[in-house]
């Protein structure tokens, strides 16, 4: 049994904070262990909720055409969340929630050593943007180490206001050069984190 595997089960059991009550299933995440991009989202929804996989809902399935337009498939690509079980009523997050579930993540992240993480919306954007404002840096990159993070808009607001949409597919359409320049900075490891507009 891989690493991964091991510790989505590991997720799966887990009971420290109180979504662990009214959660139907956990939703780990899902995709390679070996993936070069990892999308992080909010928390699961009802679709979520129901099958224990990420993203499968309305805007997950928006997100899998935003995948699609940049040549890959969501096979290829990692995608978890902030926190892996469905608050109540699809509430937001509570930070007490936030913090319970921040190991798993970060132990994610330290398996799959993604060259690019993109964050989906304010929560897993707040994580590694602190104090920023998505509408002020989505499609803007910081490198911190050797890992690239990338924020955007979560694909469910273009489902509520259609005027984001160009903008999510303008963000999504930088995703290959923000690979690209992943890979070219695969030596330079350390480098103080800094942040660059593509």
């Amino acid at each position: 049994m891989s690493a991964l595997v091991e510790l989505n089960a590991e997720i799966e059991r887990c009971r420290n904070c109180e979504l662990a009550k009214h959660r139907t299933k956990v939703v780990p995440g899902e995709g390679p262990e070996n993936a070069r991009l990892l999308f992080i989202g909010e928390a699961p929804g009802w679709y979520e909720d129901q099958s224990g996989r990420p993203f499968v809902g309305p805007a997950g399935q928006y997100l899998d055409q935003l995948i699609g337009m940049i040549g890959l498939k969501r096979s290829q690509v990692f995608i978890a969340n902030v926190i892996k079980c469905r608050p109540p009523d699809n509430r937001d997050p509570l930070p007490g929630e936030i913090q319970s579930c921040g190991k798993w993540l970060e132990s994610q992240l330290e398996l799959i050593r993604p060259k690019v993480v993109v964050t989906l919306g304010r929560y897993s954007m707040a994580k590694y943007f602190p104090g920023e404002s998505i509408s002020k840096i989505h499609g803007r990159a910081r490198r911190v180490n050797n890992i690239i993070y990338f924020a955007m808009y979560h694909p469910a607001a273009a489902l509520h206001q259609g005027n984001l949409r160009k903008v999510i597919e303008a963000d999504m359409l930088k995703l290959p050069g923000v690979l690209a320049e992943a890979d070219a900075a695969t030596e330079e490891k350390d480098k103080p984190a800094q942040l660059t507009m593509f």
